[in-house]
């Protein structure tokens, strides 16, 4: 902030959706980089330097050292002749030449390199002291644009490079991003060759040290070239251009005292350019050197820091400059008086700090800018200048530019942490702010590594950002614990041969042992700032990989987090992480392996996710929920394969991954409904449960589910959720009218939204899936849930997880006219591409079938496969609705190692069970992923005969499923292009 009036600044909300966008200058900084330095010595030198250390490597080292990106490449040349020639064939950056070369001295050779390339820096190493005029001017020295001493100090070569890097930036980076200049005023090459190297190992330590740990690595480098530039000047006349052209950019100036002047040796040049600098900007931190102890008192007042040059202590004198006077400590809040009143280190504490201090103090720093210069120096360049040219006379009261200052640091601090893996720091924690935060080392597993790609795209997307500002699209408050968890669990508890055994057992010998010391103590801290419930997932390092998702196959557990014993909420996070982990060693995941040919034992991240939800009498759940995809198997009408397909309920989405009633709907075309086409149909398939979770029980993980509880959706009224979601059924009119009213019965339909004017659900569904789509190159799959709290609070989509899908992939499996007439079975609604050979076929028997039955059915389909598994004759399998719905009203329930030797599966639509085919469930994806086609036959327009299969071979009779050992192989046939399948008998 400033002491100049202008007009009432723009709230910050609407000047951080600014930021991201403006983030993209720091890519336009530093376009000129030092990429290939030539070294022209004699051989002699050039032994020396080897001798001394490979001058290739000492700079590698330098860079290295200080975390630097890309030290530049280095070739010598042992005479100018070579120099030159190399020079006509080769571009360079900048040369380096020692004084003399062949016979040639170096000003003479700066002159030839000059005349062929003009713009070439041309830097003298000499090793004994030069002569103290300003380089550049009069006969001897026009070659060479600046001389140093040199002394084997790799620090030396660093600072020549990023100086010839900061003159040729300077200008288009103050333009673009208005980054700081550092004026620099010496004219003797020997105290510059030490005092340079000091300023810029300063400024880039000093800078990194105030780069936030929060930052990803590439922020962090990108962030470190907005950096300030330094600015060397030897004479009087250069300093001035130089501060006449930057001065709004310039952070501080740093002079000796004796320079030329007018062409003269001055003894007080420093002093009258410091006292021209104050005049000019009254704020600006200045720094006088001197050999002269006796120039402390004049520099005093100007008023200038002092610095001896012949002092022990110069070093840390210049440091402490650097800390105290160019923003690059601690922000010292003062009284006007000078009295200390706080201290913060970083933008956490500065934001805390901002709401608490004295009036007094708050207005002494915001009327002098130390706010904006004090950002400025940790590269915050957005926020330094959003700060800049405002005034304390912009707000109505000190009340107002407090408020400003705290919702304009904490919107910035939650905008940079938007698609970032940050690392857990426990002293520096702040949930509110953080979206993905990583404990641990290693791996961040399938799952989470979706979520932070996700979170990236959101974050790149400025246009899905403005489209829906007032309904916007984030990803949940996400940590996670990396696979180094998992590996130190399961070597501190010798679990490496854990295996076999039923689930129950592995789950109890996990529950029983011991997390890591570490993982506790940061699970403590983490839960200690965050009380909201939570879903505790699997992020193994195979799931939700391209083509193998291992979808749905681990486990999952909801907390309510909401005990007043904090030691309990501490020990059901830790058993639900440890059930996670236990959850590598159950059948279900070790079928899928061995179906896939994976036989390493799988390693496991864990995600603890902020649950998106509200209470409602008891009961947590998001008004909605599901799975959208971006490729539909099953088009119908005037929606194509590429219009997509969502799955959706009222409550958390259990309903839809496992396969029971839900709405399904394109989000290209939100109206067309066939499942909703009649008040009958409607009736028939609109949701009837939802799944909430129980605040009130506040218990800890189960072994069986993930502590959810089911309600009937009659029971809801018409506030919260069901307002927007639910249609009213009125039986003595036998109509449905779309909004929720008493008086009737509640119709999950999400007719308020689909067909109103309210939350904009197709349209974002149908912008994320192309977003994900292009990201991932192919179709994907996400999971979504949704909040829709009541105004002044933003409604929201958030996405839990993507995945891509598996569509169109294997050998062409065009089916002609021919292979269709003499089809044994066929079906136009079909998932899967390819050719499968079968010399079983597992029918569920129709005449003993009935849905009281379907678990024993499961278990039935299960013994038989592990035979035909073992066997390795994989099997047709053939039965009446959803396989692998969790619902055995609609379904029969088999888990994927009930049927893991299967090579195709045909589900019935007909009376037993006319539901439609979910195709938003685990077991879809997985399924799709092995390339296993799935048939849909609607026995109303495809009339299905069991006995044209049973006759293909002998039959085995059991209690619910007949088994059919074909005398030749039966040909299934599925086009994934027309979504068209057909059961041939092998010719």
């Amino acid at each position: 902030m400033s002491s100049s009036p202008r007009s009432l600044p723009v709230e910050p909300d609407r000047l951080v959706r600014d930021f991201d966008e403006n983030f993209l200058l720091f890519h336009e900084l530093m376009r000129h980089k030092v990429r290939d330095v030539l070294l022209v010595s004699s051989p002699y030198d050039a032994f020396v330097l080897e001798e001394d250390g490979s001058l290739a490597s000492q700079i590698i080292n330098e860079y290295h050292g200080l975390n630097l990106s890309a030290p530049p490449r280095l070739t010598s040349a042992a005479g100018a002749d070579e120099a030159l020639a190399l020079i006509a064939e080769r571009h360079f950056d900048l040369v380096l030449t020692m004084p003399y070369v062949d016979g040639m001295n170096a000003n003479d050779l700066g002159r030839r390199i000059k005349k062929a390339r003009p713009r070439l820096p041309v830097v003298l190493l000499s090793p004994r002291l030069c002569p103290q005029q300003p380089c550049g001017r009069g006969t001897e020295v026009a070659g060479v644009d600046r001389a140093y001493v040199w002394t084997g100090d790799a620090g030396l070569l660093l600072a020549i490079i990023k100086n010839i890097e900061d003159h040729a930036n300077v200008r288009h980076d103050t333009a673009v991003a208005k980054v700081r200049v550092i004026l620099l005023i010496e004219d003797s090459p020997a105290y510059l060759s030490t005092f340079l190297p000091l300023v810029y190992h300063e400024v880039v330590r000093q800078t990194q040290a105030v780069l936030e740990d929060s930052l990803n690595e590439e922020h962090r480098l990108l962030k470190m070239r907005a950096r300030p530039k330094i600015l060397v000047a030897s004479t009087y006349e250069d300093a001035m251009q130089y501060f006449r052209r930057y001065r709004q950019h310039v952070s501080g100036v740093i002079s000796d005292t004796r320079f030329f002047r007018n062409g003269r040796l001055e003894d007080d040049a420093g002093l009258r350019f410091l006292r021209h600098a104050r005049a000019a900007v009254p704020d600006m931190p200045l720094l006088l050197m001197s050999s002269d102890a006796a120039n402390r008192k004049r520099a005093g007042g100007i008023p200038a820091v002092f610095v001896d040059k012949n002092s022990p202590e110069l070093y840390q004198s210049v440091g402490d400059f650097f800390l105290r006077h160019l923003g690059f400590g601690d922000f010292v809040f003062r009284m006007p008086d000078g009295a200390e009143v706080g201290r913060v280190s970083n933008l956490h504490g500065f934001e805390k700090a901002l709401g608490e201090i004295p009036p007094e103090s708050l207005v002494y720093h915001a009327a002098r800018n130390h706010f904006s210069n004090w950002l400025m120096a940790r590269s915050e360049v957005e926020l330094a200048h959003k700060l800049q040219p405002l005034t304390v006379e912009d707000f109505s009261g000190t009340g107002e530019v407090r408020r400003y200052l705290v919702r304009l640091i904490h919107a910035f601090r939650q905008w940079r942490q938007l698609g970032v893996i940050a690392t857990f720091r426990k002293d520096d924690f702040d949930p509110r702010v953080v979206e993905f935060i990583k404990i641990g080392s290693g791996s961040l597993g399938g799952k989470a590594r979706g979520i932070a790609f996700v979170a990236s795209l959101l974050r790149k997307n400025h246009e899905l950002r403005r489209e829906y500002a007032s309904t916007p699209v984030r990803i949940p408050r996400t940590c996670v614990i990396a696979s180094s968890g998992f590996t130190d669990f399961i070597e501190q508890n010798s679990l490496f041969y854990l295996c076999g055994g039923d689930d129950a057992i592995v789950a109890r010998k996990f529950r029983k042992a011991v997390l890591p010391d570490w993982l506790v103590e940061d699970l403590t801290l983490f839960l200690e700032k965050v009380d909201c419930p939570l879903a505790v997932r699997s992020s193994s390092l195979l799931e939700d990989a391209h083509y193998q998702p291992y979808a749905g196959l681990y486990s999952t557990f909801m907390l309510a987090n909401n005990h007043a014993d904090f030691g309990r909420r501490l020990q059901e996070l830790c058993d639900a992480v440890k059930l996670v982990y236990a959850s590598t060693y159950f059948r279900a995941p070790r079928a899928f392996s061995r179906s896939i040919g994976q036989t390493k034992t799988d390693a496991m991240a864990v995600i603890i996710q902020q649950l998106i939800g509200r209470p409602h009498g008891g009961l947590f759940y998001p008004a909605a929920s599901g799975v959208a995809q971006s490729h539909n198997y099953y088009p119908v009408g005037p929606i194509g394969p590429e219009d997509g397909m969502v799955s959706a309920v009222l409550g958390f989405g259990k309903a839809v991954v496992e396969g029971g009633r839900c709405l399904c709907f394109s989000p290209r075309h939100p109206r067309v409904l066939p499942q909703f086409s009649s008040v009958g149909d409607t009736l028939r398939n609109a949701q009837r449960f939802y799944y909430a979770l129980d605040l009130a029980s506040g218990g800890g993980p189960v072994f069986t589910g993930m502590n959810l509880v089911r309600r009937q959706v009659g029971e809801l009224d018409c506030r919260g959720p069901a307002r927007h979601l639910c249609s009213t059924y009125f039986p003595e009119e036998d109509r449905i009218r779309h909004y929720c009213a008493k008086g009737g019965a509640p119709l999950v339909t999400f007719a308020p939204i689909l067909e109103g004017n309210g939350f904009p659900l197709a349209a974002i569904l149908a912008d994320v899936l192309e977003m994900g789509r292009r990201g991932m190159g192919g179709p994907v799959e996400i999971e979504f849930a949704v909040d829709l709290p009541e105004p002044p609070r933003k409604q929201s989509l958030y996405i839990l997880q993507i995945r891509p899908m598996v569509a169109g992939l294997g050998p062409e499996a065009a089916i002609d006219e021919r292979e269709m007439a003499r089809a044994l079975l066929a079906s136009s609604r079909a998932m899967g591409h390819g050719l499968v050979r079968c010399r079983d076929i597992v029918i569920v028997r129709a005449e003993t079938f009935s849905t009281l039955d379907t678990p024993g059915i499961a278990m039935e389909v299960g013994r038989l496969n592990a035979r035909l598994h073992k066997q390795g004759r994989p099997y047709l399998l053939v039965g009446p609705g959803r396989w692998g719905s969790a619902d055995p009203f609609l379904g029969v329930p088999v888990t994927w190692s009930d049927i893991s030797g299967v090579g195709a599966i045909v589900e019935l639509v007909n009376g037993a069970l006319g539901v439609e085919p979910s195709q938003g469930t685990h077991f879809f994806q997985n399924i799709t992923s092995l390339g296993i086609p799935y048939l849909t036959v609607d026995e109303s327009k495809t009339p299905f005969d069991a006995g044209v299969l049973t006759a293909l071979g002998e039959v085995d009779e059991g209690e619910h499923v007949c088994h059919v050992r074909c005398r030749h192989p039966v040909v299934v046939k599925a086009d994934g292009r027309k979504s068209t399948a057909v059961v041939l008998a092998d010719e």
